[in-house]
């Protein structure tokens, strides 16, 4: 299937959605915001996996194989060891393709203000102090500099696979584009998804 813009229509109602897109780009929030136009429920692949003290969860792919045999539900594509069996149940992915430096900024800015915040995230963790960017080499910030072109490697790779022809794959550049997609070509999938029901 060809890789869809903003204005293409969805060929189907989206039941199965994966977010992809850099460390930053807003995944998580676009994800909460197609849950509550679609109806299919949003499971944050961070909460899966984040155990107490930032350790993996042993139960995280257990976890993501219940979630991906249910009839619906939105999640972020990520972590290398879930993505392939993500991908296998999917029909949809929503591919937030920004510059650099839209996804930079909102990560700064998101990282920031939970470390101020003290917020706490998954399983009672919280953001590390943020001179620890500059002494840990897996730091978050540091991470969505040097990761930021991978995601465009890894779709092109999906579509090219046996999975491109039968999933719909959009690609959004920036917010603008984002908006007008979530106002036309999904809202009006939406609706046909409740006819539909």
């Amino acid at each position: 299937m060809p890789l869809l813009g903003p204005a293409d229509p969805l060929p189907h109602p989206p039941r199965r959605v994966l977010v992809a897109g850099s460390t930053g780009a807003g995944k998580t929030t676009l994800a909460k915001a197609l849950a509550g136009r679609i109806g299919s429920p949003h499971v944050e692949m961070d909460a899966l996996y984040h155990g107490p003290g930032w350790v993996p969860r042993p139960e995280f792919l257990d976890d993501v194989a219940v979630l991906v045999g249910r009839p619906a539900w939105i999640t972020e594509w990520q972590y290398s060891r879930a993505r392939p069996l993500l991908l296998e149940h999917a029909d949809t992915i929503v591919w937030l393709d920004h510059p650099f430096r839209t996804a930079m900024r909102r990560l700064v800015v998101r990282t920031v203000v939970r470390r101020l915040r003290r917020t706490v995230l998954w399983n009672g963790n919280v953001e590390p102090p943020l001179l620890t960017v500059f002494t840990d080499p897996e730091h978050l910030l540091r991470w969505g500099w040097k990761s930021h072109g991978r995601v465009a490697d890894k779709l092109t790779a999906v579509l090219a696979s046996e999975h491109g022809p039968r999933l719909s794959v959009v690609r959004l550049r920036g917010q603008r584009e984002v908006d007008a997609w979530l106002a036309g070509p999904l809202l009006r999938a939406a609706r046909a998804g409740e006819g539909s029901v």
